[in-house]
């Protein structure tokens, strides 16, 4: 089972367009402890609106179903984005 990880200092656009690439759930889990699964578009709105501050996304947990999931939106974490070509 994926573990969380968190998020810290991400581009919002960016976040959503990888979000789509995603094959499994991906839980955004907040500092009160409420959870957005960012597969619905109505959750990212209201997940990523609790969030956002300067237009960049702050002190997040993400939980993903899906390791290979995990691993592209970890590796956007550290490196930021990377051409999906």
């Amino acid at each position: 089972m994926s573990k969380q990880f968190s998020m810290n200092n991400v581009d919002v656009k960016e976040f959503i367009k990888a979000l789509d690439l995603c094959k499994g759930n991906v839980m955004l889990i907040t500092s009160e402890n409420d959870h957005f699964n960012l597969k619905s578009k109505l959750s990212q709105l209201a997940g990523i609106i609790n969030l956002i501050e300067g237009g960049r996304l702050v002190d997040a947990k993400i939980y993903c179903e899906n390791a290979d999931d995990e691993s592209m939106l970890f590796r956007m974490n550290l490196f930021g984005p990377q051409d999906q070509a």
